[in-house]
């Protein structure tokens, strides 16, 4: 099926956001590489977003990407409509009482500012997260001792044939850095509940998560966060480093030697070699310490 055929498909639901076939990919992430989506779609809003959703075939396969910030796009790029939620219907934060609803195109360290600027407690460590509410949810994002289990109340989604729905807490079946709901939903917004307290000492907070992100982290660097999620009981850095693996690297591609759960680009990498180092990290930690790390950067996409 060709870019064409897709929006021939969509053309009988008169979206209002924007299709934009054969669309470069690279400068979406954080790595700034891979390839095109064939088509790729900003809704106007949830509405728009359901009529595309209910008027593409099953066969078409629908891909939904946040900030990029935890991501790699294989270098043939990513077939079908890639859906990319932004602008104004995305990206409001309102404030109620103990609660605090936010888009899902909202950043997290946005999420934690307004949470902070209103009193309210416990959504502080989302400054330490550079990625988007919409993959909080679906990776049941955390750092500095808190996760998204820890304060969300419900989340609301389109499904794959256009059904608008709410997730409840329990719907989300969330574990460590997973979300068992539906992995076809695109999450639209979500309600999360802080709890009183005082803005001084958690913006003061806030401050201690960005320094201690700063000091440990090569967050200036085309990096997609951490690689790996953490063992039962361990921590992959560990594991990666007694392997050998710092300052490994494949082509354009680096482990850090700074914090080396991370990959960065150095300059030219493709998405294949920073892919290939990930998977030749986790050979060599097989083979020096027999743990099967796996992959916390959702990767997507074909091979060039």
């Amino acid at each position: 099926m060709t870019s064409h055929d897709i929006l021939s498909l969509l053309a009988p639901a008169s979206l209002r956001g924007r299709l934009l076939p054969d669309h470069p990919l690279a400068d979406l992430t954080w790595f700034r590489v891979g390839g095109p989506a064939q088509v790729l779609f900003t809704p106007a809003d949830e509405q728009d977003l359901a009529a595309a959703l209910a008027a593409l075939p099953a066969e078409v396969p629908v891909t939904v990407i946040g900030l990029g910030s935890n991501l790699i796009v294989r270098d043939g790029g990513v077939p079908g409509l890639v859906v990319r939620l932004g602008g104004r219907a995305f990206g409001e934060i309102a404030v109620d009482g103990e609660t605090i609803r936010a888009g899902t195109a909202v950043p997290d360290m946005r999420l934690a500012r307004a949470a902070a600027e209103a009193g309210l407690d416990g959504l502080a460590f989302y400054r330490g997260i550079p990625g988007s509410v919409g993959g909080a949810l679906r990776m049941n994002a955390g750092a500095h001792g808190g996760e998204t289990t820890d304060v969300l109340v419900e989340a609301r989604g389109v499904t794959r044939t256009g059904e608008i729905r709410v997730f409840a807490h329990a719907d989300m079946g969330f574990a460590y850095r997973h979300s068992g709901a539906p992995g076809d939903v695109i999450f639209t917004s979500a309600l999360f509940r802080g709890r009183p307290g005082d803005k001084a000492a958690i913006l003061a907070e806030m401050d201690r998560v960005t320094a201690a992100r700063e000091a440990a982290q090569p967050i200036r660097e085309r990096t997609g966060g951490s690689t790996f999620k953490n063992p039962e009981g361990g921590k992959a850095w560990q594991l990666v480093d007694a392997a050998g693996c710092r300052g490994l690297r494949r082509g354009g591609a680096q482990v850090s030697e700074m914090h080396c759960n991370f990959l960065i680009n150095t300059g030219g990498a493709t998405a294949a070699d920073i892919e290939g180092l990930g998977e030749e990290v986790r050979a060599r930690v097989r083979a020096q310490s027999g743990v099967d790390l796996h992959w916390e950067i959702k990767r997507i996409g074909v091979p060039a």
